[in-house]
């Protein structure tokens, strides 16, 4: 389907349709950080996630009664403003192709929030951050996306007052568990009636992976763009990596970037290696074919170590 990114340019993103009916959109596939090319201080004044929105219009259009909604991997921190304003919601001052429409936001016109109740809305998020505060949207996931600690006090303030004319329109509590992913799009879909569930679990579910562990393993091989701290707190691979604990498996993580210090997050693994021997510029270290070709240098290593230590017993 037709959507725009972060940016307001064009791009196309997939609307997957289940075989019970359940419509699936994922903010990363017009959202991604990946697809904004640089990601500096220019980003944040900019990036709108109006892309989901659209999508999200898709899916209802096609007349779907349950949305599963993937949040994750933005280049946004709007609060879900631009989403909203996709869906017909009126802002002031307006929304407008290429622009943070929270940057400025001050109000909305309550009387232009869609009906949604009869659509089962689940945003599925691998974080658990709020919208607001120290672990909040713009604190945590700002200076990941381009934002400059000047940026990030301004879209903590704008968050703030959304969650204020937002919660006041809809008369939800905004600031939960969850609502901080996708630069808080996770608020928007709690505005919309909808509620939030741990991603992982549903994935696990809905991929078979429980099924696949069930009988017990020897390997389990995960990872993420950036193994940190801040993976395993709800994040895909720190659900992988306790499954394949439970299933008996040695646990490896492999990532595109390694921070330190791992804190919790590295009791999850027996091993986490950085993909890449040497720093890259970003989007050298982006590049789908770098990256393939160091994914599978480091997962070919890490197994000849596996077996290695395994014929050593």
């Amino acid at each position: 389907m037709d959507t725009v990114d972060a940016l307001g340019r064009p791009v196309r993103a997939d609307l997957l349709r289940l075989d019970d009916g359940t419509y699936v959109v994922e903010a990363a596939s017009s959202l991604g950080l990946p697809l904004v090319g640089a990601v500096d201080a220019t980003v944040p004044p900019r990036a709108s996630s109006a892309g989901l929105g659209m999508q999200l219009r898709h899916a209802l259009a096609a007349g779907a009664t349950r949305v599963l909604v993937g949040l994750g991997g933005t280049a946004t921190t709007d609060g879900g403003a631009g989403l909203l304003a996709a869906l017909g919601v009126r802002l002031s001052p307006a929304a407008t192709a290429g622009r943070n429409p929270l940057w400025d936001l001050d109000d909305l016109d309550a009387s232009t929030l869609p009906d949604l109740a009869a659509v089962d809305l689940v945003a599925l998020t691998d974080v658990t951050n709020p919208l607001l505060g120290p672990a909040g949207a713009a604190a945590v996931f700002g200076p990941q996306k381009g934002a400059t600690a000047e940026q990030v006090a301004h879209l903590e303030a704008r968050l703030a007052r959304w969650a204020t004319v937002l919660g006041t329109a809809t008369g939800r509590d905004l600031d939960r568990p969850g609502a901080g992913a996708a630069g808080g799009t996770g608020a928007a879909v709690l505005a919309l009636g909808g509620r939030i569930e741990p991603g992982f679990d549903a994935v696990a579910r809905e991929s078979g992976l429980d099924d696949a562990l069930a009988g017990g393993v020897d390997l389990v091989v995960t990872g993420e763009g950036c193994l940190d701290a801040q993976t395993a707190h709800g994040k895909a691979p720190a659900g992988v990596a306790r499954r394949g604990r439970v299933a008996g498996g040695v646990v490896v993580g492999l990532a595109g970037r390694v921070d330190h210090p791992l804190g919790a997050t590295g009791d999850l693994f027996d091993a986490v290696l950085p993909i890449h021997t040497r720093p890259l510029p970003l989007a050298e270290a982006l590049d789908p074919a770098v990256a393939a070709a160091a994914l599978r240098d480091t997962a070919t290593q890490a197994m000849r170590l596996y077996r290695a230590g395994r014929d050593h017993r």
